[in-house]
């Protein structure tokens, strides 16, 4: 089920960019927003505040374009 993958996928990285998730799990990032925001509703998940920086270390993005979320629930 692609929410157990959404919470594995973020899980494993801490943090990820809408972008990259809707990539991994072939899906638009418009579809892949309300799975996020049932993690976001359970607090296992918050979105980053616009101008976080990804964290790739590539410089290739504005930081303004990216749609950031963190995993934050503690084990």
């Amino acid at each position: 089920m692609i929410l157990t993958q959404v919470r594995d996928y973020l899980k494993q990285r801490g943090q990820a960019p809408l972008r990259d998730m809707a990539l991994e799990f072939g899906m638009e990032q418009d579809a892949l927003r309300p799975i996020i925001e049932q993690w976001i509703a359970k607090g296992k998940v918050e979105k980053l505040p616009e101008g976080s920086a990804c964290g790739g270390g590539c410089n290739s993005c504005e930081p303004q374009t990216i749609e950031l979320y963190r995993w934050i629930e503690l084990d």
